[in-house]
């Protein structure tokens, strides 16, 4: 009786599936798809955006700026001061000096919110600056 009780377990492993092949497999897709992800950036609120009839398409955007109706402007999900704008665009520009910066204005902000925040770009060195549209 012991030699069956032994004869089975040794079918038992045999009969086992290896999972390590497997996991490792999941574990390199995952790894690939975290490093070749594409994050997308959010000035934080939701803008109207005038129309335009013609457009260019900006794919190089690393700063984007929202200017809300009450002419709130937003960078990274938070309200700004405008007096501290030209520090923050300073830094973001640092950390990719090949991006550009792409202002969300709504259709019923002023004209004097967008020229301060195209005037802290540019006194802070950017020279790219988009201002962000709907192409009809």
């Amino acid at each position: 009786m012991s030699r069956k009780t032994g004869h089975l377990a040794v079918d038992e492993e045999e009969n086992e599936i290896n999972l390590t092949p497997m996991l490792d497999v999941v574990f390199i897709m995952l790894i690939f798809f975290i490093v070749t992800a594409t994050f997308i950036k959010e000035a934080g609120i939701q803008v109207e955006r005038p129309d335009t009839v013609t457009a260019d398409t900006q794919d190089d955007a690393a700063i984007l700026i929202a200017i809300s109706a009450a002419d709130e402007i937003w960078v990274d999900r938070q309200e700004r001061d405008p007096r501290a704008l030209r520090g923050l665009i300073e830094r973001l520009h640092a950390e990719n000096p090949k991006g550009s910066i792409v202002i969300q204005a709504d259709e019923g902000s002023t004209h004097e919110t967008l020229v301060i925040v195209m005037e802290a770009a540019k006194s802070a060195g950017v020279t790219n600056v988009a201002i962000a549209s709907d192409n009809e």
